[in-house]
């Protein structure tokens, strides 16, 4: 052969070479968050070629997950994912990476649920093991509250929903040591240190689709630097209608803010409700986010002395829900008044259940089923 064709030949084959296509693959995982119990799964794996799964752990942490079969070629939905039980009070987490012969590398980025330690704070909703939910406290530091049993620099507490990516309620003390002094901080893109980045939006950007970034602790509501800076945390964030949420939604925070200042201490849930939505936002944040149908607010009055003359032993209550509406957005927020136990059967909730083991439970009944009396005026 001469040394002219040859060359030829091999241009030829550089250039069929650099015409073949890259495998393209993709991973699918029953759901991304994990219970804390140990449990099996199947994986689906769409590919056209060769393939390898590998699992990464975060560096010093041991292997508490395995896939079988962990190579294979082509499609499959029979591979399984196993997972020991977490028994740390923290999460955890694991990226499964599957990687083609040639091309780029899919990551499915999963977390499981550490053990679950209620504290006996007053504003916190019970709260359902298995719900697929995970309790996340604050500090005033903006950090992890790491002894949740302790007391005295608690800050916020959030109940995250790993599917639908917001806070299903945000619970929190309030009144003006609390608030602090200061001002809006305006610290978007700074992310929740109790979440892994990658399980949470990027709330830097707004949601997109027209939905703007709604504080369910208000920034007014913490005002000290570290503490406010907290409240721009993707999972205190949910997407709400513009007019809404500067409208009777603003006007009702304003209003609880004034309440706070007329006891020692008001416990505050503020949450949503997504069963039944049929919206998501826009992608900006790297997620498509649920868009709430229902806003509500759950409210617990305690004055050691001279409490309301309607408060039962210091304590009194009242709720507050909305249809996430722009139509009501020009409305009274006092129109929406109720119960704690009308809001519990509207929202499914049950509220304040650590008041029973303070007062009883025949006072703590009481307190919730009676209409708000006119301090919430």
């Amino acid at each position: 052969m001469s040394r002219k064709l040859t060359i030829v030949l091999i241009a030829i084959l550089a250039v069929l070479t650099g015409c073949q296509k890259e495998d393209v693959v993709s991973l699918k995982l029953g759901s991304t968050y994990l219970q804390r119990a140990a449990g099996a799964s199947f994986m689906q794996v769409t590919a056209t070629a060769d393939w390898t799964i590998t699992l990464e752990f975060p560096s010093g942490t041991s292997a508490w997950a395995t896939v079988t079969p962990n190579t294979g070629s082509g499609s499959k939905n029979d591979i399984r994912f196993r997972y020991e039980a977490n028994t740390d009070e923290e999460s955890r987490q694991l990226t499964i990476v599957l990687t083609p012969g040639r091309g780029a590398a899919a990551r499915l980025d999963v977390v499981q649920a550490g053990v679950s330690v209620y504290p006996d704070w007053l504003e916190l909703p019970a709260m359902a093991e298995g719900d697929g939910c995970e309790l996340l406290c604050h500090d005033m530091d903006g950090g992890k509250y790491k002894n949740k049993n302790a007391s005295g620099q608690r800050n916020w507490s959030c109940y995250w929903d790993f599917d639908d990516y917001v806070s299903l309620w945000v619970a929190y003390p309030h009144n003006s040591n609390l608030r602090g002094s200061g001002s809006r901080s305006e610290s978007w893109g700074v992310f929740d240190p109790c979440l892994p980045v990658s399980a949470q939006p990027n709330t830097g950007f707004t949601y997109g689709g027209g939905w703007t970034r709604g504080h369910q602790i208000p920034s007014a509501d913490r005002l000290n630097y570290a503490a406010n800076v907290s409240t721009f945390y993707p999972t205190n964030m949910t997407p709400q209608e513009y007019n809404f949420n500067s409208g009777i939604w603003v006007q009702l925070e304003n209003k609880v803010r004034t309440y706070s200042t007329r006891c020692d201490t008001l416990y505050v849930v503020t949450g949503c409700l997504i069963k039944g939505s049929t919206q998501k936002s826009g992608n900006n944040t790297g997620f498509r986010v649920t868009v709430p149908t229902h806003y509500y607010k759950a409210l617990l009055y305690y004055k050691k002395s001279s409490p309301h003359g309607s408060a039962t032993d210091g304590y009194m209550a009242a709720g507050f829900i909305y249809p996430h509406d722009s139509s009501i957005a020009n409305g009274n927020c006092l129109d929406y008044k109720c119960s704690i136990d009308e809001l519990e059967t509207q929202t499914g909730v049950d509220f304040f259940p650590n008041l029973e083991r303070r007062i009883g439970k025949a006072k703590a009944d009481e307190i919730e089923k009676q209409a708000p009396s006119s301090f919430w005026n």
